[in-house]
């Protein structure tokens, strides 16, 4: 009898864990501070790493898809399909004009978003 309470226990305790475990952080926990880079990877697991960067106007970032699925960079406002990333593809873009750029990936736009911060030249960055 003492072991099937100790192995109910111990079943429940598991139970708990795995709960807490599968619930992940809560949606009301903030969003990453932008990094400072100008290489984004998709890599598996259907996100953009990092998914806020920011850089000064002028420069050029780079999107890789490290995936084994094909994933796209598309940003909102763009008119263009936008670039679309077989596994082992690349893409750039060049930003010219300081602002915040929102971009998705279109195949899995719940999952993959991403934003680039534009800065002016000299200015500080976050």
């Amino acid at each position: 009898m003492r072991v099937r309470a100790r192995l109910g226990h111990l079943v429940l305790a598991v139970a708990i864990g795995l709960t807490a475990t599968a619930c992940g952080p809560t949606s009301g926990a903030a969003p990453a501070s932008p990094v400072a880079t100008t290489h984004v990877d998709l890599p598996k697991s259907y996100k953009f790493a990092p998914a806020a960067i920011v850089v000064t106007a002028g420069a050029t970032v780079t999107w890789t898809n490290s995936d084994n699925f094909t994933h796209s960079v598309k940003f909102d406002g763009d008119a263009s399909p936008g670039a679309v990333l077989k596994p082992g593809a690349s893409t750039t873009r060049t930003f010219d004009t300081p602002g915040t750029y929102t971009y998705i990936c279109f195949f899995h736009p719940q999952d993959m978003k991403g934003t680039v911060v534009v800065t002016a030249p000299g200015s500080e960055n976050p």
